[in-house]
């Protein structure tokens, strides 16, 4: 057992885990219609949370066409899901003020005041670590799969991954591969995010509850997961145009998926 300098153990400085509920299959559909009542109680403030995440997407991605690295522009818009949590981070305060009876002012969710705000960042700085894994991994399967040959023309692309072998290669794996980081993500940030905006806690506890209310509810939160993962998918199709709408909803939902998921504290 690791021994701190001031002769605690680990163990002894972690907080004991939040108490869990179970929760129905039927339960994400609910916390997407709590998200999408709150989204339309506050419709000024969360669809300019939406559009101003759409106008940073759509420049980021827009410049990396640009300087010719399209492949890496595809794979940042893959490893959305993975830092989503942190960025959403917003929508969940504002659900906390709409539950509380809190006035909410659009500076309220932009410059967000969270109870544990150095876990927060250092949660934030894992999630980043894990999308710059996905990046490095996504560009090696690429160079694997297609050599030199370079990133095929946009109206090529669908094409060369459906029907030529590397294409097939690189879709299978790739998928497969960034099919597991993100399941790993998504149980360690599914309800840790909102956990330590609206509590004292430490980031290593709010992973572990994470992780453990997924276990416990594991077809309901796969559900949500795939729920998640669909209307990402959408809003990115779309040119991050949907995800405007997409996006402040999802965020307003995992604020109801948190507090229905967890017990609150006295």
């Amino acid at each position: 057992m690791s021994v701190l300098s001031d002769g605690r153990s680990v163990p002894d400085i972690l907080q004991p885990p939040p108490r869990l509920r179970p929760v129905t299959l039927d339960a994400p559909w609910a916390w997407l219609r709590h998200g999408w009542a709150d989204m339309w109680r506050i419709p000024r403030i969360s669809l300019a949370y939406g559009l101003a995440f759409t106008a940073i997407s759509l420049t980021l991605v827009t410049a990396l066409f640009v300087i010719d690295m399209s492949a890496v522009a595809l794979a940042m818009a893959a490893g959305f899901m993975l830092v989503g949590p942190m960025l959403a981070v917003g929508m969940y305060e504002a659900s906390r003020r709409l539950e509380a009876g809190i006035p909410i002012r659009l500076r309220d969710v932009v410059f967000v005041s969270a109870r544990s705000p150095g876990q927060l960042a250092f949660l934030g700085a894992i999630l980043t670590a894990v999308l710059l894994v996905w990046m490095r991994l996504a560009t090696l399967l690429f160079a694997l799969f297609f050599g030199n040959a370079g990133f095929p023309p946009l109206d090529e692309f669908v094409p060369t991954l459906l029907l030529t072998w590397h294409g097939l290669g690189l879709l299978i794996v790739g998928t497969g591969a960034g099919g597991i980081l993100a399941f790993a993500t998504f149980a360690i940030s599914a309800i840790s995010v909102p956990m330590l905006l609206a509590s004292d806690r430490d980031a290593v506890t709010a992973v572990l509850a994470s992780i453990e209310a997924v276990k416990r509810n594991v077809w309901p939160m796969l559900l949500w997961g795939w729920l998640v993962a669909l209307l990402t998918a959408f809003g990115i199709a779309t040119l991050f145009i949907g995800m405007a709408i997409t996006f402040p909803l999802l965020g307003h939902a995992t604020w109801h998926a948190y507090r229905a998921l967890v017990v609150e504290e006295n």
